[in-house]
């Protein structure tokens, strides 16, 4: 069977940037990186990873191109993860991220399952809408603060004279 993906730049401009492509359900996540890189115009030489996402684009477990981790700490790697054990009817979206320095973020949607074509080469880019900018676009992340929050922004560490405590409290 061949899967049918869109997949969506995520940036905050007006204009729509994705590409449309196909690829046989038994290829491994390494080869639908391949064809994204290639597809939005990367060279496919930096580091990238997959994030399965339920429907709501949360990010969960990392798929990996190759093994950063540390100690016992296993994770799954493209190369030995085939389409079909990750994405299905019921597992349509992942979230791809390319170039960790640059944070090119994209969302993957299985749009579509249909046979084999004859005389079609797979992977297949089918579809192309959009120029990729010359930077990746600006991301916002908001620190998770738990709960505190900085009331005094002008807060002068050096300022013994002001601070709030005993000096001989031992």
């Amino acid at each position: 069977m061949i899967y049918r993906f869109r997949v969506i730049l995520d940036n905050d401009t007006e204009e729509d940037i994705f590409r449309d492509l196909e690829i046989r359900e038994t290829d491994t996540l390494e080869d639908l990186h391949n064809i994204i890189t290639q597809s939005f115009g990367f060279d496919g030489s930096e580091m990238a990873s997959f994030y399965i996402s339920d429907d709501k684009w949360n990010q969960g477990e990392e798929i990996s191109l190759f093994d950063m981790s540390e100690g016992g700490n296993q994770v799954r790697l493209m190369n030995e993860t085939s389409l079909d054990d990750t994405v299905h009817e019921a597992q349509t979206k992942l979230i791809y991220i390319y170039d960790f320095m640059n944070m090119w973020t994209f969302y993957v949607e299985l749009a579509e399952i249909v046979e084999e074509a004859e005389g079609v080469d797979y992977p297949n880019l089918m579809f192309v809408k959009g120029q990729v900018p010359e930077t990746a676009p600006e991301k916002l992340f908001e620190a998770d603060n738990d709960g505190f929050e900085n009331e005094d922004d002008d807060f002068d560490i050096d300022d013994y004279d002001n601070l709030d405590f005993e000096e001989h409290w031992n």
